[in-house]
């Protein structure tokens, strides 16, 4: 009785496992469509990314039409005989862009920028906000007559004479060393 419930463990679960490889394959052609896969893509999945690092996508850009078709077929001849334009047709049906298209600069640094500056001028104008309204003022110790007051005293007083204030000034001469 025991292995007839382990067989049937093993059965079920072997089971389940065909089942899920089966729908992630389904969602995945979903995914895809009628393109065809072309190669590993570099993550092991049939995606399509236009990537100078990888420049061989998974799966072709397009799906394949009459005209595509056509033009496959003819490009398993000689390539002298096919057009410019029908060159640059079967690769745009492989491919988004080129190299150069991919490398060209896309002006996100101008919206890089842009929230940078409007990050940082929210951060001033709170610091202003809670400078005007909720900080207390100034303590009046930050005046300059108060600190040289401050500074007298603590030499009146010979605060510190071995490695602080005191230890700066000739007491003989009345000026610092």
């Amino acid at each position: 009785m025991a292995n007839v419930n382990l067989a049937s463990v093993v059965l079920r679960n072997a089971l389940r496992t065909k089942v899920g490889v089966r729908q992630s394959h389904d969602m995945i052609a979903q995914k895809i469509g009628k393109r065809e896969v072309v190669g590993h893509g570099w993550n092991g999945l049939p995606v399509y990314a236009d990537r100078v690092d990888f420049p061989m996508p998974a799966i072709r850009f397009k799906e394949d039409t009459r005209d595509v078709l056509a033009l496959r077929e003819k490009e398993k001849g000689c390539w002298k005989k096919l057009s410019v334009q029908e060159k640059k047709a079967l690769y745009r049906a492989s491919f988004c862009q080129t190299f150069s298209e991919m490398k060209y600069p896309t002006g996100e640094w101008k919206a890089s920028i842009g929230a940078i500056l409007i990050v940082a001028s929210m951060s001033l104008t709170g610091m202003l906000l809670l400078k005007a309204f909720v900080y207390d003022p100034i303590p009046e110790t930050f005046d300059e007559e108060r600190q040289k007051a401050q500074l007298k005293r603590m030499l009146d007083l010979n605060i510190n004479p071995i490695h602080g204030v005191s230890s700066k000034w000739d007491y003989d001469n009345n000026k610092w060393k």
